[in-house]
């Protein structure tokens, strides 16, 4: 009987360990120099290698024909039965997931007293699932890992090292910690066609890429589908076949999904998703494949291209990136993240992925602003075009005495009171897309233009409410309206000082700001005075309006 491709090919040496160069470089020296320390804690994702490395350390700590690199031969008897995990009275391998109690932690203290059965040999303890072992088996451990016997090595291999720093914080800094790294689907895709020559097996490499990115960083995990790729059928390993074995969709299916989206055609979505459920597609396998699409439409608009993605997929990138814009990408992103979990964990997947379809078809599209505010039809927001270093055009002249100093005069807006009044109802959508109060406030202000560079918003007697929330956010309202005119400019508040009552009082006295509450009760009277049926609803209904901002 054979032996898997992921046992079979498992590294026997350190220099074998793929992109762990870090750990394989410190181990190797430790065991050369002869500065082994006495307990080890591995760490990373799932089939990076660290049971490997331990077991190869195993095998250096033990091997007759070491070399004076500190590399094991592989080759003795030691070796072959520390590679294959056969009994062996100097290596003992535990699963922590099963023996993880406080007895059985006791039981390695007491066997680890004894000494290792040949002259010059270590006795190596392999705990596996580190972070399964409780508190109480912690504790258990922290004497012998404080004075451990001569010639006693533990290694302790986890994927969740924060489970053991809240469960035995004292554990952590008896150990010497090493990170393993997850793998690119580069060096996998690499690693798969060595193993592939040497099994006699031609494949394409969109097959192999494919395996590369399922197995998300894992060696371990890359191998394994390949052992099932390859049981799956007779001949060269093709990208069809990966994706009958592991449920993937191909390009052109993506390339349609992308397409609906940026065609704005929701309808679409329910026969869509029928056609990939009929094809017995993984959803959550789609959801991923559209995040790695979308992040390569970002790059594609960036001028960069992802390292993993074949030559079917960028020709989809490039046709999709057609319609939708990087600021769209990036909100798609967003809501597919917020939507992964749910995902991942539904009963009903489908409902998910669907959903989140209709929300990309039919979400408002991001424009050019700089297209938008010169006149321009919007469009889709592109990436930002390079700098222009040669001068702008004249501009027309404007009835104004004075023009303020440009940093972008590219905006065609007259500084003088009839443009920035033309201006002005863009300001207060903008400002009102922001913050609903905020832009309240600026209905309440008259801008006219003062000194050069200087946008004076006039107040009303009664509304010190509208330029208090003015004066809170001014330097975001003069952003957005230097964004707006083209022109930077600062702001100028004028009016809306408080009355003095006939006793010289003032809701509000001369010199003291607003609390957060009476601010809050001022924006709410306000809002009920100016709007009549919301105050008789709130009457009629005795309701408690809160502001929220």
């Amino acid at each position: 009987m054979s032996l898997a491709l992921a046992r079979r090919y498992r590294p026997r040496r350190f220099s074998e360990l793929l992109v762990q160069d870090h750990v394989a470089a410190a181990l190797r020296g430790a065991v050369a120099r002869d500065r082994v320390g006495h307990g080890y804690l591995l760490t990373g994702p799932r089939g990076v290698g660290k049971t490997t490395a331990a077991r190869i350390l195993a095998m250096a700590l033990n091997c007759a024909n070491r070399t004076a690199e500190g590399e094991p031969c592989g080759e003795c008897d030691a070796c072959r039965r520390i590679w294959t995990g056969q009994a062996n009275l100097d290596v003992v391998e535990i699963d922590a997931a099963s023996n993880r109690g406080v007895d059985d932690a006791r039981d390695l203290r007491e066997r680890a007293m004894y000494a290792a059965s040949q002259e010059g040999h270590h006795k190596v303890y392999i705990i596996d699932e580190a972070h399964m072992l409780t508190r109480e088996a912690w504790n258990a451990l922290l004497k012998i890992l404080e004075e451990p016997p001569p010639g006693v090595v533990f290694v302790f291999a986890t994927t969740e090292p924060q489970k053991i720093a809240n469960t035995a914080a004292p554990v952590m800094s008896r150990l010497q910690r090493f990170d393993f790294r997850r793998i690119g689907p580069v060096a996998i895709q690499e690693r798969l066609r060595g193993v592939l020559a040497e099994e006699g097996v031609d494949a394409a490499d969109d097959a192999l890429l494919l395996i590369a990115r399922h197995a998300d960083g894992g060696m371990r995990d890359a191998l394994s589908v390949l052992d099932q790729c390859l049981s799956f059928g007779e001949g060269p390993l093709t990208a069809e076949r990966v994706r009958e074995v592991l449920g993937l969709i191909d390009e052109e299916s993506f390339g349609q999904l992308l397409a609906l989206v940026a065609e704005r055609k929701p309808g679409e979505v329910f026969p869509t998703v029928d056609r990939l459920v009929d094809a017995g597609a993984d959803l959550v396998e789609v959801a991923g494949g559209l995040a790695d699409l979308l992040r390569a439409i970002i790059m594609h608009h960036y001028g960069t291209a992802p390292e993993a993605l074949g030559e079917a997929g960028r020709r989809v990138v490039a046709t999709a990136a057609a319609g939708i814009g990087p600021e769209d990408a990036v909100r798609m992103l967003k809501l597919l993240g917020e939507s992964e979990t749910a995902l991942r964990r539904s009963a009903n997947p489908r409902l998910i992925l669907e959903t989140l379809l209709l929300r990309w078809a039919m979400m408002d599209r991001a424009v050019d602003l700089r297209a938008l505010l010169s006149g321009g039809a919007p469009g889709p927001a592109a990436a930002p075009a390079p700098a222009v270093t040669s001068p702008p055009p004249p501009r027309e002249p404007s009835p104004a005495p004075a023009s303020p100093p440009s940093t972008a005069p590219v905006y065609s807006v007259p500084w003088n009171d009839v443009g920035v009044r033309a201006a002005w109802p863009d300001i207060l959508a903008t400002a009102t897309r922001q913050s609903r109060f905020l832009g309240q406030a600026l209905q309440d202000a008259s801008p006219r233009v003062g000194d050069p560079g200087v946008l004076q918003l006039v107040f009303g007697p009664s509304q010190a409410v509208s330029r208090e929330g003015i004066e809170r956010q001014k330097a975001a309202v003069a952003a957005l309206v230097s964004a707006r005119l083209g022109l930077e400019v600062s702001l100028e508040l004028v009016g809306g000082e408080p009355s003095t009552g006939a006793g010289g009082s003032s809701p509000v006295q001369a010199g003291r700001r607003l609390t957060v509450d009476e601010l809050r009760q001022e924006r709410l009277t306000e809002l009920r005075r100016r709007d009549p049926a919301l105050d008789a609803l709130a009457e009629a209904l005795d309701l408690e309006l809160v502001d929220e901002q």
